[in-house]
């Protein structure tokens, strides 16, 4: 009967019951799309860090990411090889610098020169050659999601990176920038060349360990014998360059903000309707609070009449915003869905129903059975 009850109640006025869907579909979209775009924009800040193989990165002083890296000037990596604990020290160079289109303009790109041994940081999501492509005379490798911005169609097209003319030999596939400057993989001399450092010169060190050596005690030794730089953990410089893009910036604030704002609006308008729906049956609901109903009973069937409401609006709301997901995948800026999200969106759409089903019980819990019988 709870059920049935609450079905009725929730089916009654299709009119409002249209409303509510909105109201939570909304409220599921606009929290799905801008957590997604966080979660996006996480993915492309931390990307390069995550896939680096190394425990350990020696930056200049002061470096804020991976794109914003000053320079050091080669004294430091065999200091660091006589620490103990450290299987490799591996030079790795990145920094913004200007490509030149073949047919005339230029964009912004970030080189990355990397010889790829062990602890090195190769280009990964290969569609098209091979990383081992690159150490062709002038080779380079590109995403595919920046062909048009970089004014190129695919492998084999050439342009210039500074004053050196490229090639493009390979491609990538969701390696993406949340500058949206393009990644552009070379070899470490190439990179070197094309930013005007001298051999030595290099803007990480990314450091390998030994098995079984201990992160935190390395950290510490390289710092003790570095001086003028700074030794970071994989998970601190991941956390530096998040803290840098996403809260720096206030990117992260309109995301988060975004979505504090739907779930707001999905609230309100939910609890709009319950209250209303709720108000327009106070007489049935007198009535069955006259023949003995426990007020558990009926605040039973307001929460059922809720959950309905979060279940019809949850499953609109996710079509939705897959579909937006979907759209979004090749774009510079994709939206990622996580089965962590779907679950907590879920979670979040039972919790608004149910907060808003809170003013509506109020209001029950206050009905004078005796009005009933003044009809």
């Amino acid at each position: 009967m709870v059920l049935t009850l609450a079905f009725r109640n929730l089916f009654h006025d299709r009119i409002r019951l249209v409303v509510t869907l909105v109201g939570i579909l909304f409220s599921i979209v606009l929290v799905a799309v801008q957590l997604g775009l966080y979660l996006g924009a996480r993915k492309m800040i931390i990307g390069m860090i995550d896939n680096a193989n190394a425990e350990l990165w020696v930056t200049a002083f002061g470096a804020k990411s991976f794109e914003e890296a000053g320079s050091l000037d080669g004294r430091q990596r065999h200091i660091a090889l006589s620490v103990p604990g450290v299987a490799s020290v591996e030079p790795l160079v990145a920094s913004f610098n200007e490509w030149r289109k073949p047919d005339g303009g230029a964009t912004l790109s970030v080189v990355v020169g990397t010889d790829m041994p062990v602890g090195g940081l190769a280009p990964w999501n290969m569609i098209e050659g091979e990383p081992a492509d690159m150490f062709r005379p002038n080779a380079v490798i590109a995403e595919r999601t920046y062909l048009e911005n970089l004014g190129i169609k695919g492998v084999g097209d050439t342009a210039e990176i500074g004053a050196q003319r490229v090639k493009v030999v390979g491609l990538t596939e969701g390696i993406r920038s949340f500058t949206t400057a393009p990644y552009v993989f070379m070899p470490l001399a190439r990179a070197r060349a094309i930013m005007g450092m001298t051999e030595n010169q290099t803007t990480f060190y990314l450091v390998k360990l030994q098995p079984g050596a201990e992160a935190p005690i390395v950290q510490r030794a390289l710092q003790a014998r570095l001086s003028g730089v700074e030794v970071l953990t994989t998970t601190e410089f991941r956390d530096r360059s998040l803290a840098h893009w996403l809260f720096s910036t206030g990117a992260g604030v309109a995301l988060i903000g975004g979505a504090l704002l739907g779930t707001l609006v999905g609230t309100v308008i939910v609890a709009q309707t319950l209250y209303s729906s709720t108000k327009d049956h106070l007489n049935e609901f007198a009535t069955l609070r006259a023949l003995g109903s426990s007020s558990g009973y009926i605040h039973r069937v307001i929460l059922l009449q809720a959950a309905l409401s979060a279940g019809f609006g949850y499953a609109l709301g996710m079509t939705i915003a897959l579909i937006i997901i979907e759209a979004s995948k090749n774009s510079a800026l994709p939206i990622i869905m996580t089965p962590g999200l779907a679950a907590g969106l879920l979670a979040l759409t039972i919790f608004m129903c149910a907060i808003s089903a809170l003013a509506a019980i109020m209001k029950v819990t206050r009905i004078d059975p005796a009005m009933v019988f003044a009809r």
